[in-house]
């Protein structure tokens, strides 16, 4: 009898829906130790589609943005198509952005777990491309965009000349990329100053707990005082290699995924939920920036208000 686990039709979801394979397509799944379940599901039906199919695992990176190995980055520049569900996230690493420049298409599942793989693609995600399409189109010629939260966030971004990507899950064509679970628009700042308190989910704590709140203060585009000190430890270790660089402001991101209705405690996942921002720190070469940095870290505010050149925008609901 024909498998229809939920493992296995998330996976038929991510390969078929979001990735749309073909048969005369190669595709690479990158993954680890701690993630070979989710890999080998997306490896089996890839399988099932095309001849040219393979699988690389390899031990768990310490640091997400770490550069993988430089034999996994040439495979993945070579496949047509690649995922890589991993347990720290190659979303921001060189390796999968020359992948796309050299014409792969991907999606990276970073931090995911069978629960999140299960939940996550059992969504619509055309209606998902919807909503990110209304969102960019508000705020993709903006000059200023201004968050504030009742925690205490106010925050004034400032794109400059980077561009606003959509992150919708639908990777149909060569060197476009994704998340998977998608749902985002998000930039990459030119200058970023402010507060902002993050109260949703941030690692290492995963889903904060009732009141417990993260606070950042950022001047210039740097991240200049950190409240917790579990989180300035990640951020501290960061910048024993590359100074600076690891408190850099590197994103501002505005959840679109209107099937995600509460917070689980994933980065991955919630930080696709409509009605939502997140705010990261570190590495944003990958995303329109231009600071290489060992760390990417996203907090998430679940009450924002999000302002526009001055004026207020509806936010996408659950």
């Amino acid at each position: 009898m024909t498998d229809q686990s939920p493992l296995r039709l998330a996976a038929q979801t991510a390969i078929s829906q979001c990735m749309n394979l073909s048969a005369d397509e190669s595709c690479l799944i990158v993954t680890d130790d701690k993630r070979q379940p989710i890999g080998e599901a997306l490896y089996d039906v890839a399988c099932e589609i095309t001849p040219d199919a393979s699988i690389i695992r390899y031990p768990p990176s310490e640091q997400h943005g770490e550069e993988p190995a430089e034999p996994v980055a040439t495979a993945m520049a070579a496949a047509d198509v690649f995922l890589a569900p991993t347990t720290k996230s190659l979303s921001h690493t060189r390796a999968r952005g020359s992948a796309n420049d050299a014409g792969a298409r991907g999606a990276t599942l970073p931090g995911i777990t069978e629960d999140v793989f299960v939940t996550g693609l059992d969504a619509d995600y055309e209606s998902i491309a919807e909503h990110s399409a209304a969102m960019l189109a508000q705020v993709k010629d903006a000059t200023e965009i201004r968050v504030t939260s009742p925690q205490g966030t106010d925050i004034t971004f400032e794109p400059g000349s980077r561009e606003w990507f959509s992150d919708t899950g639908m990777v149909h064509e060569p060197g476009q990329f994704s998340n998977l679970p998608a749902g985002e628009v998000f930039v990459s700042p030119e200058n970023v100053n402010g507060r902002y308190v993050v109260d949703g989910t941030m690692m290492p704590y995963g889903l904060l707990d009732d009141g417990q709140e993260l606070v950042f203060e950022v001047e210039d585009g740097y991240v200049t005082s950190i409240s917790d000190d579990d989180v300035r430890a990640q951020v501290e270790n960061g910048a024993a290699s590359v100074g600076q660089d690891a408190y850099n402001l590197a994103e501002l991101g505005i959840g679109t995924n209107v099937g995600v209705s509460e917070l689980v405690g994933s980065v991955l996942l919630d930080e696709k939920a409509a009605g939502t921002v997140h705010i990261a720190i570190g590495d944003d070469a990958g995303i329109g920036g231009d600071t290489d940095a060992p760390l990417h870290l996203d907090g998430i505010l679940t009450e924002p208000t999000v302002y526009v050149d001055g004026e207020a925008i509806d936010l996408p609901q659950p």
